[in-house]
């Protein structure tokens, strides 16, 4: 099957026409044909008069609302980009209703999506924000429940073929009562990044077990990633077809900026092996180090009540990461955000990454890429699971994966939340998504990761089809329900460990700011008793041993917080996966 991956931002024929005006007169099947024809051809699970059958029903089901100009958001990415340039269009021409989706930093749409849910003014009528506010949604109810959405006021605007057991993320958006408050519009986890060619190299791997006694491979554990990272810093690869000078054993970002919260509430501290064992997440205490009572209610963030944001794992978590930013990493990412420090491993000078977002992984495969393929097209990396910390136990969560989700909120008026939903459903729809996601690389839907056009891409794709294929893909996960207002609560990372990173404070100093912090926001909530039952009741202070002396999270300082390094054969991990 031959793949037509641009992304196309006009098309030809009656379509080409409709988007020509602000408001299209009419919209209909002969736009959607031509959208068919331009756009999607065989890129669907759906045949084409499946695809035609999808269509005419949003036809019928937008009749009541064409003509209206509704707005959504979500943040900057491939995929988005996508949506707002081809399928916004797509859909106005289609349907008549026209939309505007705007791409913001992530930070700021949390910000919008707060200030609407504070404001009761109907900002946006529809966000793409993370799964990640799954706590904050289900405790606040001030977004609809999707599950009685769709059997009740927004009945008669949802796709019967929706086929929502399709997605494979919607256990990331259902709350403790069973109920789906978003749904996924794109997924991509936080994995390890290496460079397989030069790990692969006879002198490379000669040269590694003769500095450090041990193969050269995946590192399983952070001791083993900190002597892959040395050993590649400053290293001459000119022999392997890298760099001569200039190469960096790891990669990362350190500005003092939202995105460097996310660094760390994106799993960071349960790699590490802060929090409990659990699936999706730890319990009674989480990745953010925020403890729980039985009733799901939080009831501390320090170790003095039972939390674990200040305890020795965290703090050996931050020590490393900023250890690693200033030892082994290009001197420039200690400034550099999220979205700058991404696309840098493209470059073709960094060894590995341990944590980078599959989301970049466009970005190691498009047009800036060459330094990292091969000349068939094929990847000289690949990824693989991130390799966990001194504290780690089996059972404990190892990854993170980003799931940004529809969210529909109650203070938006009914008939734009609908015309919002059907443009929510149209840019996951089965007809669309097996494009979307040849674009943007971030699976929602089962049926979408097996078509065979993937089958064929995967020996291009380092191994994400592979572990989109395999049962990994739900070991990583979202934030839970633990955190009860994202909003509040996530910007209180970035600017504390902000402080540990510029050297401002000490990592155990900055620890113990941000658990305070956010013990004031949880005490907050309990005062205001705006989250009823569900909200915060913290926990008295006491000692603090004895918290760390008791089994799990917290956990007591580790003697030796440096085990014997461990690697695996990167096609013995693939094998499995399968």
């Amino acid at each position: 099957m031959k793949l037509n991956l641009r992304s196309t931002t006009a098309f030809t024929g009656g379509l080409a026409v409709a988007l020509s005006l602000a408001v299209p007169a009419f919209a209909g099947m002969d736009e959607a044909r031509a959208f068919l024809d331009a756009e999607i051809g065989d890129l669907s699970t759906l045949t084409r008069e499946e695809q035609e059958a999808e269509m005419q029903w949003f036809v019928d089901a937008a009749q009541p609302f064409a003509g209206m100009d509704i707005k959504v958001v979500s943040e900057t990415i491939t995929t988005h980009e996508y949506e707002a340039q081809v399928l916004a269009p797509a859909f106005t021409a289609i349907t008549g209703i026209q939309i505007t989706h705007d791409l913001i930093g992530e930070g700021d749409v949390v910000e919008k999506l707060q200030t609407q849910m504070q404001s009761g003014e109907n900002v946006y009528d529809a966000y793409i924000n993370d799964s990640d506010l799954i706590g904050t949604h289900w405790r606040y109810q001030q977004a609809h429940n999707l599950t009685d959405w769709m059997a009740g006021e927004g009945a008669d605007v949802t796709n019967p073929g929706l086929a929502l057991d399709d997605f494979i993320g919607l256990s990331f958006t259902t709350g403790p009562d069973g109920k789906v408050y978003q749904l996924p519009d794109q997924q991509f986890a936080n994995l390890y990044w290496f460079r397989y060619d030069w790990f692969n190299d006879e002198k490379t791997k000669a040269d590694f077990k003769e500095a450090y006694g041990y193969d050269l491979g995946v590192p399983v554990n952070w001791s083993a990633y900190e002597d892959i990272a040395e050993f590649f810093t400053g290293r001459d690869m000119s022999y392997a077809g890298g760099p001569s000078e200039g190469v960096y054993g790891n990669m990362d970002y350190g500005k003092k900026d939202p995105s460097l919260g996310w660094r760390y509430t994106d799993a960071w501290m349960s790699m590490a092996g802060m929090g409990d064992k659990g699936e999706p997440n730890g319990l009674p205490v989480d990745e953010w180090g925020i403890r729980v009572n039985e009733n799901s209610q939080p009831v501390g963030s320090c170790v003095a009540r039972g939390g674990a944001t200040n305890g020795p794992a965290a703090v050996y978590a931050v020590t490393k990461a900023i250890e690693w930013l200033q030892k082994y990493s290009p001197p420039a990412a200690a400034g550099m955000t999220f979205g700058e420090a991404g696309p840098v491993p493209a470059q073709g000078s960094i060894a590995q990454q341990m944590f980078w977002y599959t989301a970049f992984t466009a970005d190691m495969v498009g047009d800036g890429a060459s330094a990292v393929l091969n000349e068939d097209g094929t990847p000289k990396w690949r990824m693989a699971p991130s390799p966990h910390g001194a504290y780690w136990e089996e059972g404990t969560k190892i990854g993170y994966q980003d799931a940004g989700s529809w969210t529909l909120l109650k203070s938006t008026p009914i008939d734009r939340a609908k015309a919002a939903w059907l443009y929510a459903q149209f840019v996951t729809s089965k007809t669309v998504d097996v494009k979307k996601s040849h674009v943007g690389l971030t699976f929602i839907r089962e049926s979408t990761i097996q078509h065979d056009s993937f089958t064929e891409r995967a020996p291009k794709l380092g191994g994400l089809v592979e572990f989109y294929r395999s049962p990994a893909r739900v070991q990583w996960s979202p934030t839970g329900t633990n955190v009860p207002d994202y909003p509040k609560l996530a910007q209180l990372w970035w600017q504390n460990i902000g402080d540990a990173m510029s050297g401002a404070k000490t990592p155990q100093e900055a620890l113990d700011s941000l658990c305070a912090d956010q013990e004031r926001v949880l005490e907050r909530l309990e005062r205001a008793g705006v989250q009823g039952d569900l909200g915060p009741v913290l926990n008295e202070e006491k000692d603090p041993e004895e918290w760390l002396a008791m089994p799990g999270a917290p956990k007591a300082k580790l003697d030796n917080e440096d085990p014997t390094p461990e690697t695996v054969s990167y096609d013995e991990l693939i094998a499995s996966w399968k």
